[in-house]
């Protein structure tokens, strides 16, 4: 198993508009950027990148969604880091066998590796990798995407 690079890093924020503001005035983020509700995943958020890592600014849409009950507990800060992996079923199953436990995904319910709208992906308990949380990550790479993801809003 090989990590290829920090795909995205999860931002938790009480107020995605007013966060996005924040970050275009002070620095130069696109103002053409704009947060989009995922009902599906409860959040509101903006994603936008920062030389080859993504940045996603997440707002829960409701108080007991994961968004919220982070900052309720740690305030605003990073929520979690998406790592890029050549083979997650790999990634998972090395941190498994070191003594990690995986997380549900809270969007869908499911534990361990998952079909995902941009690659299989699969958590880790917080614990697991002190100061930071863990989503490993595959991406699909061309013609691997499943049908049920193509064209559809996230």
């Amino acid at each position: 198993m090989k990590i290829l690079g920090v795909k995205h890093l999860a931002i938790a924020v009480k107020d995605c508009d007013a966060a996005l503001a924040h970050y275009q005035q002070f620095l130069g983020i696109d103002p053409g950027i704009q947060p989009r509700d995922l009902v599906k995943g409860g959040s509101r958020e903006a994603h936008f990148m920062f030389g080859d890592v993504q940045i996603q600014l997440c707002q829960s849409l409701e108080p007991d969604h994961r968004f919220a009950q982070f900052i309720e507990q740690h305030g605003e800060g990073l929520h979690h880091t998406c790592l890029s992996v050549d083979d997650v079923e790999q990634a998972v199953d090395l941190a498994v066998a070191a003594g990690a436990t995986l997380k549900e995904c809270k969007s869908c319910g499911i534990t361990g590796v998952h079909e995902h709208p941009e690659g299989w992906i699969a958590f880790l308990e917080g614990d697991s990798v002190p100061g930071m949380e863990i989503e490993y990550m595959q991406v699909y790479k061309d013609g691997e995407m499943p049908e049920r993801f193509q064209k559809r809003e996230l």
